[in-house]
């Protein structure tokens, strides 16, 4: 009994001290990196990522393991199409627990779902025609408009359609 008064003076303690404070509180923000060395290569290409920083991108996986692309192309090819690697032990997106692509512009990695995707560009990776990633929207016309770029995309615009338009398959 005594613990349970005990208990309960302290807390009343804390909701009495804490109602002259202000909190301040952020949102809490995944943070975004993507760790490679010299032998790390493109799932889907098979390209050593080092050689071309800017293009490089990452899928985090439920299972514990990441896959790394060598551009936003490779990486959307897979997302839409992963059991054609079935090996890597992924049925559907929901398999999937962080997406991350590379800023062109500032090599800086971030959320490959918030991102903003050029197509027709004069960029070319490593894997041909791509996606130039960059993290905001303004950044996305400015480069667009200085480097050709035909349309911009949200994450969920980009098809699998398009990634074959880019491949050549159509």
């Amino acid at each position: 009994m005594k613990k349970l008064l005990i208990l309960l003076l302290l807390l009343s303690s804390l909701i009495i001290s804490d109602d002259n404070q202000t909190w301040n509180t952020k949102p809490i923000e995944k943070s975004y990196t993507i760790n490679y060395d010299k032998n790390t290569t493109c799932l889907v290409r098979k390209i050593a990522l080092y050689k071309e920083p800017k293009w490089v991108a990452k899928i985090e996986i439920q299972n514990g393991k990441t896959v790394y692309f060598s551009s936003p192309k490779s990486l959307f090819e897979f997302y839409h199409q992963p059991g054609k690697w079935f090996d890597v032990g992924v049925k559907s997106e929901r398999d999937f627990s962080k997406i991350v692509v590379t800023d062109y512009e500032t090599f800086e990695p971030i959320n490959a779902e918030r991102a903003f995707y050029i197509y027709g560009s004069r960029a070319i990776s490593p894997a041909g025609d791509d996606l130039v990633a960059l993290e905001s929207k303004e950044r996305a016309e400015a480069f667009a408009k200085k480097y050709g770029g035909k349309r911009i995309f949200k994450f969920d615009e980009v098809s699998d359609a398009l990634i074959r338009l880019l491949n050549g398959r159509i």
